[in-house]
């Protein structure tokens, strides 16, 4: 593939030594004996909203999720790929998504190589690099990566899988709307009818902290939900908690999640939220059915933060949850869909198709646009990590631009693994992300680092404080984020020399990495 000379190979290494073993890539898992090298769960959820939770702003009850954030770090700034398949493959691999093969869409059937339907095999997972310095892996939930069986879990670096190969939309089983069969360590596992996945993926994680990992050595779960990604589906207790929170509309909603954010010290105290894309609510003739979206969605985050509670609990029975990491983000921001498919069916249950529209805006809450846009809504998801056995500072935030890219280095450093050149006699590229293990422990970032973005031709790059973005067919505009945070203020006519240098790299960056709109 080709690759953007001016991108370095950061090589992660922290001395075995130290950590007590020593690590090695082979044909094979090496044995080990427990070594007190820490646990890693990477729990990924589906177009979750920048405030929607407690910790940024929100009034949705999360308090598990507020628990970890306080008891460890929350990084204000960790950006994706503003679409779901390629932020997975950039996860799992530390690469740009189009050195991965999944420069779009697992539908994407393309001539060129960096947009096909699967990854490519010129990378390692982050479960490939740790299974091979004997870490167990397994991962419950979406994989999105590749559907065919060749390609599944099981297939990079996973011992055992449970969850649809397929994309996201199944909650209530059977799925009215979504063809998405769930597979258990490769063979057809149906669930009961009204299993609900949020739930299902839990009990699974679960069962196997509890019951199928050898608890000498340490593991590596990979819990990707589908909540809150639509369709609007949640149970009825849920759902109940939330009535009529909602019915003051988007904008009282937004200004309190800001206001909260302002308290807390997330924005500052004097910053001022950008104008409402949502729209006045009096002119909203059916407030009721639009307040009902809200509820539900409300409901399946509500949902989601129980489970996240309840495999919490067994980390402590278990006695693991010290020396436990566990990272918490979101593939990319609030969906901007708005529509419903089944306008006859009540809102929240397993017969109900829709999305919740234009509350994207309230879950963004401060930054314009959304999931697929390559504006800050889009792109920027707050990520928790939990660590108590590693973090020395807690509840703070850090606020250096990280990438979701950079995750499998950092699990690799925290691991005390080395990315290997090679692996199952298969060349490798370098990787494009790099460790934020300093930054957890108050360490400074690279503050002249770039990072590019593209979906659908929506695009966009940082350099420092300073950001280049467009939607698909539009102008450049330019923004000093130091100053600007919430992209309110177009420089690029008052400083044309610094929007042409940050078009100048990336479009030296998009020719190294093959990235192109349209395709055909």
């Amino acid at each position: 593939m080709r690759r953007c000379e001016c991108l370095v190979l950061a090589v992660v290494w922290v001395s075995a030594v130290l950590l007590g073993c020593s690590s090695g890539y082979g044909d094979g898992a090496v044995a080990w004996e427990a070594d007190g090298r820490p646990n890693i769960i990477v729990i990924l959820v589906d177009d979750m909203g920048y405030s929607d939770i407690g910790a940024t702003g929100g009034e949705i009850e999360t308090p598990t999720l507020d628990r970890l954030a306080s008891e460890g770090v929350l990084f204000t700034h960790m950006y994706n790929t503003s679409r779901c398949c390629p932020t997975r493959a950039a996860l799992l691999t530390g690469q740009y998504q189009w050195d991965t093969g999944l420069g779009h869409m697992n539908t994407t059937n393309s001539p060129h190589p960096e947009y096909q339907r699967v990854m490519n095999e010129e990378n390692v997972t982050i479960a490939e690099a740790l299974w091979s310095a004997g870490y167990q892996t397994a991962m419950g939930g979406k994989w999105h990566v590749g559907d065919d069986r060749p390609y599944w879990p099981d297939r990079r670096g996973f011992d055992h899988f449970y969850g649809p190969p397929k994309g996201g939309g199944l909650y209530f089983w059977p799925s009215e709307f979504y063809d998405r069969p769930v597979y258990r360590d490769g063979e057809l596992d149906e669930p009961e009818e009204g299993w609900y996945s949020t739930d299902g993926f839990t009990d699974y994680a679960i069962e196997y902290v509890k019951g199928v990992r050898d608890k000498d050595r340490p593991f590596f779960l990979y819990l990707a939900y589908v909540a809150p990604h639509f369709p609007l589906q949640a149970h009825e207790r849920d759902i109940a908690k939330y009535e009529g929170r909602y019915d003051a509309g988007y904008e009282a909603i937004r200004v309190a999640r800001f206001e909260r954010q302002k308290a807390v010290g997330l924005v500052g105290a004097d910053a001022v939220l950008p104008d409402a894309e949502h729209g006045p609510w009096a002119s909203v003739k059916n407030k009721g059915a639009e307040a009902r979206e809200m509820e539900v969605y409300a409901a399946m985050m509500d949902c989601l933060d129980q489970n996240l509670g309840r495999l919490m609990v067994v980390l402590e029975e278990e006695g693991i949850a010290e020396n436990t990491v566990v990272m918490f983000l979101s593939d990319n921001g609030g969906c901007l869909a708005d529509w419903n498919k089944t306008p006859n069916a009540e809102l929240g249950t397993a017969q109900s198709n829709a999305a919740y529209g234009k509350w994207y805006n309230v879950s963004n809450t401060p930054y314009r646009k959304g999931k697929a846009r390559t504006y800050e809504g889009g792109i920027v998801t707050p990520m928790i990590v939990h660590w108590p056995a590693g973090i020395e500072r807690t509840g703070v935030f850090v606020r250096e631009p990280t990438h979701v890219m950079d995750i499998l280095p950092s699990c690799l450093e925290i691991a005390g693994v080395a990315y290997p050149e090679s692996y199952e006699d298969r060349e490798l590229d370098p990787v494009d992300g790099v460790s934020f293990v300093p930054l957890m422990n108050g360490g400074e970032g690279d503050a002249d680092r770039a990072l590019f973005f593209e979906h659908e031709g929506h695009r966009a790059a940082r350099h420092g404080d300073w950001k280049l973005v467009a939607n698909r067919g539009g102008a450049w505009e330019l923004y000093n984020l130091a100053d600007d945070p919430f992209e309110v203020h177009d420089l690029a006519g008052a400083e044309p020399e610094k929007a042409a240098e940050l078009k100048a790299m990336y479009g030296a960056w998009a020719k190294a990495h093959g990235v192109r709109w349209p395709l055909k």
